[in-house]
């Protein structure tokens, strides 16, 4: 009999959505896969030092080696920083928990990077709750990358927890707004908003990509533990998207 596949994630401390979310998506899988949590501190998003801060290595490393004494077979940072702080600070984290703990790491960024050059994207609506210095950072990195953001909505919200109260139909909302630019796919970017839920619907209404944060970094993780995404169904096309998780 196979080895059933492990995979850690760490969640932000005050993240409600991704882990429910996660774990109703690995109930799908039965006895093929399961997922496992710790937690670091994260209460705020902004630019100010107390919140990229909370970012800090050696909070999340040591969440990374309890995380491990699972034996999993990945870990995944399931956040969305280095989205606005730039990917380099994912790929040093990664290998940090790598050295650390000798499983492979990877993160939401990481897998959101692999599955737009995948796509090949070139224009891009993207859906935050963030502040707006966050999504112009974030707009700035994608540009750094090729990707042009045709449009984008957010909520000028500095959350962590608030993130979570906003409903699948605000959700919704806003993809919809950003859907008339035409984008060649819309990126919901934060693990605490409720657009896994919405996704596959609005895809079938919107015929567009609607990639969902949660649901990349689900997709990603079985992608790279060797289990077929696909097996999963009303999260998202993202899990139909194998050939495009480089």
């Amino acid at each position: 009999m196979k080895k059933p596949v492990r995979v850690g994630m760490l969640v932000p401390s005050s993240n409600t959505v991704l882990e429910p979310f996660t774990s109703a998506m690995f109930h799908e899988l039965g006895e093929a896969a399961s997922v496992h949590y710790a937690r670091f501190r994260v209460v705020e998003i902004s630019m100010f030092s107390t919140s990229r801060g909370q970012f800090d290595l050696a909070p999340i490393l040591e969440a990374a080696e309890r995380l491990a004494e699972t034996e999993p077979d990945l870990i995944v940072w399931s956040g969305t920083s280095a989205s606005w702080l730039g990917l380099e600070t994912d790929r040093n984290l990664c290998a940090a928990i790598t050295d650390r703990t000798g499983v492979p790491a990877t993160s939401t960024s990481l897998a959101f990077e692999a599955l737009f050059c995948g796509m090949g994207l070139q224009r891009l609506g993207v859906v935050t709750p963030y502040l707006p210095e966050i999504q112009t950072r974030i707009m700035e990195n994608l540009a750094t990358r090729g990707i042009s953001v045709v449009a984008e909505a957010h909520l000028s919200d500095k959350g962590n927890h608030s993130f979570a109260s906003y409903s699948p139909d605000v959700v919704a909302g806003l993809v919809r707004d950003v859907a008339r630019a035409g984008p060649e796919a819309i990126a919901i970017i934060c693990t605490n908003f409720r657009g896994a839920k919405v996704a596959d619907a609005l895809e079938a209404e919107l015929d567009i990509p609607v990639l969902d944060s949660v649901s990349v970094t689900a997709a990603y993780a079985l992608h790279l533990t060797g289990v077929d995404p696909s097996a999963l169904t009303g999260w998202g096309s993202v899990f139909r998207r194998s050939a495009d998780l480089l």
